[in-house]
């Protein structure tokens, strides 16, 4: 199948009317955070395909039909309709959560076995202010920890925990940058060795220099930058080259 991943920046190869003639063979979009609403509408819409998407530190107006807790830091909805359900935008939530997707059926290349995609993500970026949807290592880690026993059953069923975690924020050290806002997580990391999905797709740090990477390797994993956009092919036909996993 192959993946349209996106993040960061409405881009105007996306976000125009003869997108899916250039997009022709896209089967599922990930929007990896810091993208306006409308703009995952228009996706939805225009693409008709199986879209998920995340929340990053920015744009977000509508988080707080999410995450109901954050009302008393959010600003003051403009209506009084609090259900999520009615804010989708034909978009599937996959804050802090992970799934089974039974539409994408496949056969395993390492077990032989055909079975559904398993797909994990979390929102946001390492605290650097007072901002929504911005956490500590240790708040992030002990979310990672909730989505554990949902991870293992995976491993019982499929053979697998995870084929592709999706996050606005990168790991430490892999893609991230020095400044408090756009490091990455240390728990990320140990996420990556402990639970080996294919694929980490990533937004946040913004892709001004081509000469920036945008796919690595971290052990068993490939780390994508969605900045703008990109595609994947799942399950990846050859492994990119790897780099340094320090």
């Amino acid at each position: 199948m192959k993946i349209l991943c996106v993040s960061d920046y409405v881009d105007p190869l996306i976000y125009n009317q003869n997108v899916k003639e250039a997009f022709s063979d896209i089967d599922l979009i990930l929007c990896a955070g810091d993208l306006p609403m409308d703009y995952i509408d228009f996706i939805v819409t225009v693409f008709n395909k199986p879209t998920y998407f995340i929340f990053g530190n920015h744009n977000l107006k509508e988080f707080h039909y999410y995450h109901p807790e954050s009302r008393f830091f959010a600003p003051k909805p403009q209506d009084s309709n609090s259900d999520m359900s009615s804010h989708g935008h034909g978009a599937t939530y996959l804050g802090f959560t992970s799934f089974v997707d039974e539409r994408f059926m496949f056969t395993d290349p390492e077990t032989g076995r055909r079975r559904p995609l398993l797909i994990a993500g979390t929102s946001g970026s390492l605290k650097y202010n007072k901002g929504l949807c911005q956490y500590s290592d240790f708040q992030m880690k002990m979310k990672l920890l909730a989505m554990a026993p949902k991870l293992l059953i995976n491993k019982i069923k499929y053979g697998r925990y995870l084929d592709i975690f999706m996050t606005h924020a990168s790991p430490r050290h892999i893609h991230d940058h020095e400044d408090p806002c756009h490091k990455g997580f240390d728990c990320y990391n140990w996420f990556l060795q402990k639970f080996k999905p294919t694929f980490m797709v990533h937004g946040h740090i913004h892709l001004y220099d081509l000469r920036e990477e945008r796919i690595g390797k971290y052990y068993d994993t490939t780390v994508v930058n969605a900045y703008a956009h990109c595609v994947i092919e799942f399950p990846p036909a050859l492994p990119p080259e790897e780099t340094n996993k320090d």
